[in-house]
């Protein structure tokens, strides 16, 4: 499949732009304190005992400090947002940025295991050396007590020993929980796993306070290679006098070891992040009152809730917190209503499919059975406490800043779509939004029903308005059997003669988009399998006749 430059550059070019920049300061900063112990004056002598392992360490750990403090930036949700909010990113290019933020957390995550890996390795010859190249000459250079000192010894008597076999475990743990298996299998691991980031970085703020790695302070006067008190040339007699007076030190070699530099480097990112957190623990402590639970078809639950001054934009999301379930777990869920000038309620739709969210609707829905197909709302019975956080920011909301958009959805990814359809139900204004093709594809049949009549109301509400063309509804079921139960019922009759059976063929779709928008720039917004979205991004990326550009948008939380 050919890539239009355009297209490619649309979807990728800010984003490959910012990662060689990224690599390009990483790449920097590791050659430049590579030529600084390995040339400098100041650590000669440390260079000569320990060789390239030092270079290499301390290269690493530059590289370290650099994405430690990065790392956190991306998950300042509440900072994200508000950035995403003002008009001080005007540029939708930059706010699409944005939404990479968890991408690149990941890639300074992978970084910083990397780099761990080469550090570690750089200082284990490091000890090595240490204990094989023991100076007699410069006593205090020395790590190891004695020469021929058991380099495990070392280690494990040292703070920066010590703190840095407790650093790499914490390390492990965190980069296997967060692989995606774990993170499906069971999140709840990935969570508490996660978490240890607090105390990695505690260990993280001591770990040079042993001073292992020593510099030489006074070169001036004691520059390295010159003759020290007990030492001689070796030339003939009446030349060893001059050259000898000329290079002969002026005083014994003094060392130092370094200040610990690595809370420079992450106590700005560290204190940022734990005032955001502070915030938001502040305002999600704020009650939320549960107004009714209505259980859909395929096991999903609605949740309509009230909360005082909460006010959120169509696309958003928010993080669920509920005691009664774990105290320390918070799951993220996109708003399908969002608050209004006449209405104050949001609500969520959930699908129980994990462990918290079994447990969470036994909790809203403890006399039911789940598997039941009918659609009773439950008001005026005691619900459990939940404390919400957010609203935080997403691709969605950029539905509305184009003049063509395209949503599509699989399954229950229809979530963060449905709230926009709420705005325009609610007869929201001033957006660019000219035309919305909208794209659902689902298992089972009755899965449509979770949002068949805010659909119908839609369809309704642009045809007395004389705008039939404002909103193109495709809807796809992909088994067969759940035919049997067809959308029968008068008031569904625009969903079923809408109705398709099968998977899309996304490239006509995209070909057809694009015939009746050309020259304009069509977003896409996608919430779905992953099957769906790398088909979509790689078509958002080929070459097309209609010279239409598709700037690709996929729903990920951070």
């Amino acid at each position: 499949m050919e890539v239009s430059m355009r297209s490619w550059l649309a979807n990728e070019g800010g984003k490959h732009l910012v990662l060689m920049l990224w690599l390009g300061v990483n790449t920097w900063l590791f050659i430049r304190t590579f030529l600084l112990y390995s040339t400098g004056l100041q650590y000669h002598y440390l260079y000569n005992m320990l060789g390239l392992g030092l270079c290499i360490s301390r290269a690493s750990a530059a590289v370290l400090n650099l994405n430690c403090s990065l790392v956190l930036l991306p998950m300042c949700r509440s900072l994200l947002t508000f950035i995403r909010g003002t008009h001080t990113v005007s540029s939708r290019k930059t706010r699409r940025l944005l939404d990479k933020s968890k991408t690149f957390h990941v890639a300074c995550g992978i970084a910083i295991c990397i780099f761990s890996v080469v550090h570690v390795s750089a200082h284990l010859v490091n000890v090595v050396n240490f204990s094989a190249s023991y100076s007699d000459d410069f006593p205090a250079l020395n790590l190891a007590h004695y020469r021929g000192e058991d380099p495990k010894l070392i280690i494990l008597t040292t703070i920066p020993g010590v703190t840095g076999v407790l650093l790499v475990l914490i390390l492990f743990l965190m980069f296997t929980s967060s692989s995606s298996c774990i993170r499906v299998f069971s999140y709840e691991i990935f969570w508490y796993t996660h978490n240890l980031f607090i105390v990695f970085y505690v260990i993280l703020m001591v770990h040079m306070v042993g001073g292992a790695l020593k510099y030489q302070t006074n070169v001036e006067s004691h520059p390295p290679g010159c003759l020290r008190a007990n030492q001689s040339s070796g030339k003939q007699e009446g030349l060893e006098s001059a050259e000898d007076d000329e290079r002969r030190c002026r005083e014994e070699a003094y060392f130092q070891p370094h200040n610990p530099q690595t809370w420079l480097w992450v106590s700005g990112p560290l204190c940022l992040y734990c005032a955001e957190r502070l915030y938001r623990y502040i305002r999600s402590c704020h009650p939320v009152t549960i107004l009714a639970v209505v259980r859909h078809p395929c096991d999903v639950i609605e949740l309509r809730m009230l909360k005082k001054n909460f006010s959120a934009r169509p696309g958003q999301y928010i993080v669920l917190n509920c005691p009664g379930v774990s105290s320390f777990e918070n799951h993220p869920f996109t708003l399908t209503t969002c608050p209004t000038v006449n209405k104050e309620t949001f609500g969520i739709h959930l699908r129980v499919v994990g462990d918290w969210t079994k447990r969470f609707a036994q909790l809203l829905l403890p006399e039911s059975r789940l598997d039941l197909e009918i659609l009773p709302m439950m008001p005026q019975r005691k619900y459990p406490k939940l404390y919400v956080d957010g609203p935080f920011g997403s691709p969605s909301e950029e539905v509305f800043n184009y003049d063509v958009s395209l949503c599509v959805a699989g399954g229950i990814g229809v979530t963060p779509f449905a709230c926009v359809l709420h705005a325009l139900l609610d007869g929201w204004t001033g957006f660019r939004l000219r035309r919305l093709y909208f794209v659902w594809v689902c298992r089972e049949l009755q899965s449509f029903y979770w949002f068949a009549e805010l659909l119908c109301a839609v369809h309704h509400k642009l045809w007395q308005e004389n705008r039939p063309d404002y909103f193109n509804l495709k809807l796809y079921v992909s088994q067969t059997d759940s035919l049997q139960q067809s959308l029968r019922e008068e008031k569904y009759r625009p969903l079923a003669t809408r109705l398709q059976l099968g998977r899309p063929r996304w490239k006509a779709l995209l070909e057809e988009i694009g015939n009746s928008n050309k020259h304009k720039r069509v977003g896409v917004f996608c919430c779905g399998p992953k099957g769906i979205s790398r088909t979509l991004h790689r078509l958002c990326n080929s070459a097309r006749t209609s010279n239409t550009t598709f700037e690709f948008n996929k729903e990920s939380f951070s």
